[in-house]
């Protein structure tokens, strides 16, 4: 190596840009577009430069989801409602979804996503939960992660204006996602406290 540098730092790649380049690829061309010697043109540089960033194409995926996720709006940590808490984060994550549409058939394929915003949030979401007595954060945690993921999915190719009775608009969505929510979390509450 020149300098103790990988090639990557040689050409003067960030993992900013490289993962920036991914999803701008991912948005024109869709998963099948998304290679790495793609991203390597893109980028001008030979293709092993983009491995000081990512090892390989499934690293470059869990880290797009990943990063996205860094969007997400976190309640303070002394909030005193934890309910209202929890509906913000997952509104949040919901925003942010359909703020990276492109990106929700990758969350819904590799199941959410892993990383170290993921675990964050994870950790944030499941503490919320024990403060509001579930005495099942992990099983609570999951449902409303596919909860949001799923109604992010549902949402995201809807239009923007008015809807239709047969296809609802997004900003109509946005509020049934958002009573939906309410349903949900009043019965997450309500088994905690049968237990």
């Amino acid at each position: 190596m020149e300098g103790g540098r990988a090639p990557g730092h040689r050409a003067g790649l960030t993992r900013t840009a490289v993962l920036r380049a991914a999803r701008e690829l991912l948005s024109e061309h869709g998963l099948a577009g998304l290679s790495m010697r793609a991203l390597a043109a893109r980028l001008d540089v030979a293709p092993n430069a983009l491995y000081s960033h990512v090892a390989n194409k499934t690293a470059l995926l869990d880290a797009l989801l990943d990063d996205v996720l860094a969007g997400v709006e976190t309640p303070a940590a002394d909030i005193e409602d934890p309910a209202a808490a929890l509906h913000r984060l997952m509104a949040s994550t919901y925003t942010v979804l359909l703020d990276h549409s492109d990106l929700v058939p990758l969350y819904l394929s590799r199941q959410g996503a892993h990383g170290p915003n993921a675990q964050r949030l994870g950790e944030i979401t499941a503490a919320l939960l024990r403060r509001a007595d579930v005495t099942e954060p992990t099983e609570a945690l999951r449902v409303l992660i596919v909860y949001t993921i799923g109604f992010a999915a549902f949402t995201s190719h809807l239009p923007p204006g008015a809807g239709t009775e047969q296809q609802p608009s997004a900003a109509e969505m946005r509020g049934n996602f958002d009573r939906g929510l309410d349903w949900l979390l009043t019965g997450i509450r309500a088994a905690a406290d049968r237990r």
